[in-house]
């Protein structure tokens, strides 16, 4: 039987001794539980726990959860994972924060869509910073102009980016990754004199490496919710 409440304060025992290492509070940190095929039973016991922000995978599965949590007025729902743009609509209704703008159609698509419904959607560029052919994401390389461009849509707003590196069995291998999207952040943040407040990266697997690298936000599943139920 897993225990939300227990995972819950050993994941915020974790993450303010990584906070504290790269000179940080752990109120500075958001722990976003990756939801994803979880039952709502299971985000009531963590909202119960103290989490207030969760991350939903698909649009559908989100939406049903929202609608049943509605009562929980104070929960912040992301979108975590890709997004196709036939959901954009979906997105921008439902979600505070989303994760994964990766091309520009889409860009144009989350701003046409916010734009109908008169509201600035927060958004993080989703960087393909492994550069594996299985993952979404921007090319680091196209980084520069996917970002030129949405900073230019009207009613989107860039808060950071996101990523997720090569899994490995090792979690010091993702270092250099998070390290890599830290500067890209940087790069930016100089070049078009923005302030991007967050980089979301990190899982559980290797969230405190994440952290100790400047992730502002990190997506924990197993590790708070236990083994997902596909």
């Amino acid at each position: 039987m897993v225990n939300i409440k227990d995972n819950f304060e050993k994941i915020l025992e974790i993450a303010s001794k990584s906070a504290e290492k790269s000179g940080r509070k752990l109120e500075e940190i958001i722990i976003l539980g990756a939801s994803k095929t979880q039952p709502v039973e299971k985000l009531i016991k963590a909202y119960e726990a103290g989490l207030r922000y969760f991350g939903e995978n698909r649009v559908q599965e989100a939406i049903e959860k929202i609608e049943k949590l509605k009562e929980y007025s104070d929960i912040h729902w992301h979108l975590i994972g890709g997004l196709q743009t036939n959901k954009a609509k979906y997105a921008v209704k439902y979600f505070e924060l989303i994760h994964s703008l990766d091309r520009k159609p889409l860009a144009d698509e989350l701003n046409k869509r916010a734009k109908k419904i008169n509201k600035v959607q927060n958004v993080l560029i989703e960087v393909n910073i492994g550069e594996e052919d299985t993952k979404y994401g921007v090319h680091p390389d196209n980084l520069k102009e996917l970002f030129e461009y949405a900073l230019n849509s009207e009613n989107l707003k860039i808060l950071g980016l996101m990523c997720i590196p090569p899994y490995s069995e090792n979690k010091e291998n993702s270092r250099p990754y998070f390290a890599k999207l830290r500067e890209l952040k940087q790069k930016l943040e100089s070049e078009f004199r923005v302030n991007l407040p967050h980089l979301s990266m990190g899982m559980s697997n290797d969230f405190n490496i994440a952290i100790e690298e400047g992730a502002t936000i990190v997506r924990i599943g197993t590790l708070l919710f236990g083994e997902r139920n596909y």
